[in-house]
């Protein structure tokens, strides 16, 4: 069991690593289109606490700018980022459960919801502790809760 929770723990911090990229890009995304220019990345590296060079920005932003239009999208920002990081167990249950996951008029998931999806797949090892600590990794604002647009933008950077 106390593997469970230092694997658990492990995946969460994890989680929470890739909402800490989330923020930053929005954070420099000053036009808020979604993409951000060789400037802005320099500033999200800069926040993030790395002193990267004009000729590194540029060759990152070669490196990550799949489309070739001068910019990095959140996704492509997010495949940079997350390449060597890896989710664990957890994956495959959260992936299972994302597309479980329908929108009723709410945008946010919370713990208890989670934890009733995973239930109805028939996902009993995770406990409502387990969803609490997942959601809490990845809830931006502290209102218990995590939008399904970070939820599925976090996963995706994760599992792809």
């Amino acid at each position: 069991m106390a593997q469970l929770g230092s694997s658990l723990s492990a995946e969460t911090e994890t989680l929470s690593n890739v909402l800490s990229l989330v923020e930053a890009f929005r954070a420099f995304d000053s036009d808020n289109d979604g993409a951000i220019n060789a400037a802005e990345l320099g500033g999200i590296l800069s926040s993030l606490g790395y002193n990267a060079s004009e000729q590194d920005v540029r060759a990152m932003m070669r490196e990550g700018d799949g489309d070739k239009d001068g910019l990095l999208s959140m996704e492509e920002f997010l495949e940079m980022n997350t390449k060597d990081m890896v989710l664990g167990e957890l994956a495959n249950s959260l992936k299972t459960a994302s597309q479980a996951i329908e929108v009723q008029g709410d945008d946010a998931l919370t713990a208890t919801e989670l934890y009733q999806v995973m239930g109805n797949l028939g996902m009993p090892q995770h406990s409502l502790e387990d969803c609490q600590c997942v959601v809490a990794s990845m809830d931006a604002d502290g209102d218990g809760a995590v939008t399904l647009e970070d939820f599925k933008l976090i996963l995706n950077a994760l599992l792809d």
